[in-house]
C-alpha cells in the first residue's frame, strides 16, 4: 500500500465554518464543538493512534453495542471503545421501507455533509442509508441517524453524553482529512454461535453477505472496499469502482489472492463450527422483538428510554431444520459468497502457497468496554485522504494491505430537520 503524506482538507474548513454559524444561530455551538474527553484521548495514545486518525464504526443490533475503531500509522484499525446502545427499534433484518421502524443493516458511508450539529436529538449524523444496493433492491426511507435522546424509530439511539463523544471523534477524524467514515451495521456479532442459531432465518443469505465483509475487515484490520453487483455486496475487488448493482458481476473482477484465501479459511472454520453446533443439537430459532431493544446496562434507567413498554426480552421461536427431522442431523448450509471471492480463493488454493493472515481482529475480551457510559453515491472511493505519514512495512513479514476504500459520501446534507 502506498502511504501518502497528510495535507489540510480545505473543503472541510469551509464546512466547519458553515456548521459553526448554524450552531451559533441556534445556540448549540457548545454541543457540536465539544472536545474529545481527555480519558478517550489517553486511550488513543495507548492504542497508538491519534484524534485526527481515520475512524470506523461497527454496530450490532442484537447485542445493542456500537464500536469505535481508529486507524494506526500502519493503516490498520484498532478497537478503541464499545458504547452500549440505549435504544434501537424494529426487528433483526434489513430496513426495507419507509416507516417500518427498522434499523438498517449493511455497509454505509458518513461524510462531512452527514454531520448534523443542529439536531433536535442533542447531536446526530446520518449513516448514509439507503446505499446503492438498498436502492437497487427497492428499499425506501431515509434520515437514519446515530443520535442522542435515547429514542428510536429506525435509528441508532445513544445517550446525550455518548453521542457528544462519538460526534466529537467523528468530527475530528473528518477534519483530519478522512473523506468518509465507514459504518458497518450488523444484526448481531458474526460468530458461529449466532449464525447457527439463525441459520433458518429468512434473512440468512443476506447476513452471509454481511459476514463476508466482516471477515474481510477482521483478517486485515483494514476498511474493506465496498461495491455492488448482481444485487449483492462485493468486497475488496479490483476494478469495482463503477459497478451496476443490478448488473451481473464482471468475470474480470479480481481480489488479492492472499486476502481471499485468508477470508475463505476463516469462512470454512466458521462453517465447520456452525455444522458442529447444529449436529450437537442447537436448534435454529427465529427471534421476535416487540420493538427492538437496548443494552442491559440501561435496564434500571427506564424513564430515559422511548416506548419502555416494548423493552422486553424477545421471543425465540424454535424452528425445524426439515419437516419431520431434527436439527441435529441436518448439515449446515454453506455460506454464499460473491463470484469474485470464490474465484480468487480457488486460484489461491491452486497455487498452494503458504497462507498468511494479514491480521486478526482484537478478541472481544481484550476490547475496551464503555458499558458504564450508559442516498449515497454508488461509486466507491478512497475514504482516507492524505492522512498517513510515510511508513515502511517489513514486506517479508506482512503482505501489502489493500487500498483503504469505502463508499463515497452523499453530496446532500440530511434533509430532516427533526433529527
Amino acid at each position: 500500500m502506498t502511504i501518502i503524506g497528510r495535507a489540510p482538507a480545505l473543503g472541510l474548513a469551509a464546512l466547519a465554518a458553515v456548521a459553526l454559524s448554524a450552531c451559533e444561530q441556534s445556540g448549540l455551538a457548545h454541543r457540536s464543538l465539544a472536545p474529545i474527553p481527555s480519558a478517550t484521548l489517553a486511550l488513543m495514545e495507548q492504542a497508538g493512534t491519534t484524534k485526527e486518525a481515520p475512524m470506523l464504526i461497527r454496530a450490532y443490533k442484537k447485542e445493542a453495542e456500537l464500536e469505535i475503531w481508529k486507524m494506526r500509522s500502519d493503516g490498520r484499525y484498532i478497537h478503541l471503545k464499545t458504547y452500549p446502545m440505549c435504544r434501537w427499534s424494529g426487528q433483526l433484518g434489513p430496513k426495507r421501507q419507509q416507516g417500518d421502524r427498522q434499523v438498517p443493516e449493511g455497509f454505509y458511508s458518513i461524510g462531512p455533509a452527514h454531520m448534523n450539529p443542529n439536531s433536535s436529538y442533542y447531536l446526530s449524523f446520518n449513516v448514509g442509508y439507503p446505499n446503492a444496493l438498498d436502492r437497487a433492491l427497492g428499499h425506501t426511507g431515509g434520515d437514519i441517524m446515530v443520535h442522542g435522546a435515547c429514542s428510536s424509530a429506525g435509528c441508532f439511539s445513544m445517550t446525550d453524553n455518548q453521542i457528544a463523544e462519538i460526534y466529537a471523534i467523528a468530527r475530528t477524524s473528518l477534519a483530519g482529512g478522512q473523506r468518509a467514515i465507514q459504518m458497518q451495521s450488523f444484526p448481531f456479532k458474526m460468530t458461529a454461535e449466532n449464525l447457527a442459531k439463525h441459520r433458518l432465518d429468512p434473512n440468512i443469505d443476506f447476513w452471509k453477505q454481511l459476514k463476508e465483509g466482516s471477515d474481510h475487515f477482521e483478517v486485515t484490520l483494514q476498511e474493506p472496499q465496498v461495491a455492488f453487483c448482481n444485487r449483492r455486496y462485493v468486497f475488496n475487488a479490483e476494478g469495482a469502482a463503477h459497478l451496476d448493482p443490478n448488473a451481473a458481476c464482471p468475470t474480470t473482477l479480481k481480489q488479492d489472492p492472499e486476502i481471499a484465501q485468508a477470508v475463505a479459511e476463516k469462512r470454512a472454520q466458521d462453517e465447520a463450527k456452525v455444522a458442529e453446533l447444529a449436529q450437537s443439537g442447537m436448534r435454529p430459532v427465529r427471534v421476535v422483538y416487540q420493538d427492538g431493544g437496548q443494552h442491559p446496562s440501561f435496564a434500571s434507567r427506564v424513564p430515559e428510554v422511548s416506548r419502555p413498554e416494548t423493552i422486553v426480552a424477545p421471543s425465540e421461536i424454535a424452528l425445524d431444520e426439515k419437516p419431520g427431522r431434527g436439527a441435529a442431523r441436518a448439515p449446515a448450509k454453506p455460506a454464499a459468497t460473491s463470484p469474485v471471492m470464490t474465484s480468487a480463493a480457488a486460484k489461491a488454493n491452486e497455487s498452494r502457497r503458504p497462507v498468511r493472515v494479514v491480521a486478526m481482529a482484537t478478541a472481544h475480551s481484550d476490547r475496551r468496554d464503555m458499558s458504564t457510559l450508559a442516498a449515497s453515491d454508488p461509486s466507491p472511493t478512497n475514504s482516507v485522504r492524505k492522512w498517513l505519514r510515510p511508513h515502511k512495512a517489513a514486506a517479508e513479514e506482512i503482505p501489502t494491505p489493500p487500498a483503504l476504500i469505502g463508499v463515497r459520501r452523499s453530496a446532500a446534507a440530511p434533509t430532516s430537520k427533526s433529527f
